[in-house]
């Protein structure tokens, strides 16, 4: 299960910390804007893509997101390596441009919040996912496919 944020809901996460109607101890966050329909039964949703967006500009709120308990983080282009360390989580980079790739290890939507307020690509989306490909970039530990040696 991974849940969606950009930075709307990076904002609202942690302006609702204390309150927030799902529980991110041990979450995954993918920085993602899906694009997504209504079912052909019009009762649920339908993942249509799910590239990931830069993680670079959430950054300003990984800390404090990560101290929420999130352990992971999933999006493209990298992050600041430090904030990983001192949480022990983990950055998982997918492969930007390949959202019909990432849409069809989307088995279905669990749920969605803050989707009339923040608009579907900023809402918050639960998603159930199998065998979703990704390459560990930045471990527990602090190391980054990104930094040079």
């Amino acid at each position: 299960m991974i849940y969606t944020a950009r930075d709307l809901a990076h904002r609202k996460i942690l302006a609702e910390k204390d309150k927030l109607p799902f529980d991110l101890d041990g979450a995954i966050i993918y920085h993602c804007g899906p694009i997504i329909r209504k079912d052909e039964r019009g009762r649920g949703f339908e993942i249509v893509s799910a590239g990931p967006t830069t993680s670079a500009r959430m950054n300003r709120y990984l800390d404090e997101i990560l101290s929420l308990g999130v352990r992971g983080i999933i999006g493209k282009g990298g992050m600041n390596p430090e904030p990983f360390k001192r949480h022990k989580a983990v950055y998982f980079a997918f492969t930007g441009g390949a959202g019909s790739l990432a849409a069809k290890s989307i088995k279905r939507v669990l749920n969605v919040y803050w989707l009339d307020e923040l608009g579907i690509p900023e809402a918050v989306w639960v998603l159930e996912v199998e065998r979703f490909p990704l390459l560990v970039a930045i471990d527990a530990h602090g190391s980054s496919i990104y930094k040079k040696s």
